[in-house]
């Protein structure tokens, strides 16, 4: 009865594992549907030239102001920001707030799980 009751431990523990797993790409599978939002503004492929925005290829961790060929406002080069999660769920919520005078043009998403969704498809974008 022992060794069946760890059996089911230890296979409910992968279960959960697996679970997560596939949740964290639903989440990004859903992000990239509010992500459509931003398309017309921002690139997300390696590589990709900026549009109206910089390119948020490899955006989660990196300094803010820093993508290279974009040309930022001067606000945003003065932020001195770093891009992790609760920073871009704030940028996200309401970016004036973030960053007074930034030149970004976007009201926000109110939305907390949409702002985790695209949060999780900037971090694995396909």
């Amino acid at each position: 009865m022992k060794k069946l009751t760890g059996a089911m431990i230890i296979a409910g523990m992968a279960a959960a594992a697996l679970a997560g797993g596939s949740a964290s790409a639903q989440d990004a599978a859903a992000g990239k549907k509010v992500f459509m939002r931003c398309i017309a503004c921002h690139a997300v492929q390696p590589g990709a030239g900026a549009k109206m925005g910089p390119n948020l290829a490899g955006v989660v961790g990196r300094k803010s102001g820093s993508a290279a060929g974009f040309k930022y406002s001067a606000a945003m080069q003065k932020a001195k920001l770093k891009w992790d999660d609760a920073t871009l769920d704030k940028w996200l919520a309401r970016p004036a707030a973030v960053v007074p005078g930034t030149s970004m043009a976007f009201a926000g998403l109110p939305n907390p799980a949409d702002r985790k969704n695209v949060i999780a498809y900037l971090k694995k974008p396909n």
